[in-house]
């Protein structure tokens, strides 16, 4: 049975008291924001003038589509398109002209999502409470102020709720952040030479970088991921060139996150195409400098390095390939860094065929630790979005682990994708742990002597319903491997959800 969400005692002390007020005083701005724009702006604001309604007449239409970093959308061209020339029920808060001529302009909207879980034989049915369902809410609500086209202010808030969850950890920092800040950054851009620009930023931002294995504000948890830092975006032709200096914003559930001091994380992220080809490449350097890290019995301070790059493409109009591969060097206490990852992914599309089948065939492989204490071989996955690639469940992290990937995906209506996806698990190095999505040790290294972790199939349904309404759901199951079996607790895991997202 579901339960209510208890309401939430605040505590006396100092600082909880400071960041309930933060908290509150944001959300009034925020909501105030929101609600005067799209009231009192949208309605009263004239949206074209002779000179826009000439320029739109030379355009194509095109609606932007909705992004999961919404900061990337581009509502500019709604600039003097005539109210009755759009047919979005949204269409008035998305373009908001603040001035005469519009070059001053604002933009709101969000996202509500409801999810559904149901677990059986959590973790492999080693906690006593290893069976239970609950719900997950999250609302998303932001604002695009554009001064001119070289000024901008985003602002993005959240409320992340869960009903009681009775599995280990409780109500987790995955599933729970009452109310609070996902982004609020300023953008200043500079027009160089050419059609090259550079953006500077600086705030709280979501990070996400190519394929998102190691870099992803995480889509899937309830909570997000969020940085403070500054950053600065190179554009010019096909490159895009992002450097950025970060600590990460640790989430409290019931009080205002603020950035760890002792979790700092920079790097360049270039991405672009080969040379004389169309094929996508992505070259980074990542570096993360965080206090207390643990790994193989290895104990300190970590600064590891991560150098890696990524080349991409489709060959006609079937084939598609991926391939990424990065290696970390660095120190751990006084351990060395020596660890390296390969992630691939190819597909084979029958365009020709009812529902176009997409077949795909998956590879990663990273690296684990040879022998406790000491040096480190154990790769670190950073800030991954693990579900999307080591399965469903999230059992499974990239750090010591092979994982062969084959899988099906097929439309067989408009907007309706439908996949199945199977892994064969495996420890890279049998002397080191199973590290699960987070990075948390599930097994020991030291609790048995098998390399095989065990196996997953993820069966998932899609279902766009319109611009704005999306359905998913899913069912994944989890065959114990021997690993599993000699280490203790060792059922096989039972995962379904059902979730709907609504966009607007």
């Amino acid at each position: 049975m579901l339960k209510h969400i208890p309401a939430h005692r605040w505590t006396t002390t100092s600082n909880q008291a400071i960041a309930r007020i933060r908290t509150s005083f944001f959300s009034i701005a925020f909501a105030g924001a929101f609600v005067f724009g799209a009231a009192t702006l949208g309605a009263d604001a004239p949206r074209d003038t002779a000179q826009d309604e000439d320029v739109v007449a030379a355009k194509p239409w095109v609606r932007p589509k909705h992004k999961f970093s919404r900061h990337d959308e581009d509502w500019s061209v709604l600039r003097g398109k005539p109210a009755d020339a759009t047919d979005d029920l949204w269409d008035p808060i998305k373009y908001i002209p603040l001035n005469e001529d519009g070059s001053i302009w604002g933009s709101f909207g969000g996202h509500a999502r409801l999810r559904f879980e149901g677990w059986n034989r959590f973790a492999f049915g080693a906690p006593a409470q290893d069976n239970d369902e609950f719900l997950l809410v999250r609302l998303l609500l932001h604002t695009d102020l554009h001064f001119g086209e070289n000024i901008r202010v985003f602002a993005e808030g959240k409320s992340a709720l869960s009903t009681d969850r009775d599995l280990p950890g409780g109500r987790r920092t995955l599933d729970v952040d009452a109310l609070d800040l996902q982004q609020g950054f300023v953008d200043v851009r500079f027009d160089l030479t050419g059609d090259a620009t550079l953006t500077l930023r600086a705030g709280r931002q979501a990070l996400l970088f190519g394929k998102q294995r190691l870099v992803s504000p995480l889509a899937w948890s309830n909570t997000l991921r969020s940085w403070d830092g500054f950053t600065g975006i190179f554009k010019a032709g096909k490159w895009n060139v992002t450097g950025f200096w970060t600590q990460f914003a640790s989430i409290e559930k019931y009080s205002f996150n603020d950035s760890d001091a002792g979790n700092e994380f920079f790097g360049v992220y270039a991405v672009g195409h080969v040379p004389g080809t169309e094929i996508g490449l992505d070259l980074y350097w990542l570096g993360l400098d965080r206090d207390s890290a643990s790994f193989n019995g290895t104990v300190g301070d970590e600064k590891r390095h991560t150098l890696g790059g990524r080349l991409f493409g489709t060959v006609g109009e079937n084939f598609d390939y991926d391939l990424e591969g990065a290696y970390q060097f660095g120190e751990v206490g006084s351990g060395d860094v020596s660890a390296f990852m390969v992630a691939t992914q190819t597909g084979w599309t029958f365009g020709e065929v009812w529902g176009s089948p997409r077949l795909h065939l998956g590879f990663d492989y990273a690296s684990g630790d040879e022998s406790p204490g000491g040096d480190v071989e154990t790769f670190n996955q950073l800030f991954p979005l693990g579900h999307a690639y080591l399965g469903y469940i999230d059992i499974v992290g990239r750090q010591n682990v092979i994982d062969i990937n084959p899988g099906l995906t097929i439309k067989p209506a408009p907007g309706l994708t439908v996949g199945i996806n199977g892994h064969l698990f495996y420890r890279a190095e049998d002397s080191d742990a199973f590290y699960n999505a987070g990075g948390g040790v599930v097994r020991s290294g030291a609790a048995g002597g098998a390399n095989e972790i065990g196996a997953e199939i993820d069966f998932t349904v899609k279902y766009l319903i319109d611009t704005h309404t999306t359905v998913l759901a899913g069912f994944s199951h989890f065959f114990a491997g021997d690993f599993i079996e000699e280490s203790g607790a060792s059922e096989d895991i039972d995962f379904v959800y059902f979730q709907l997202q609504y966009t607007f």
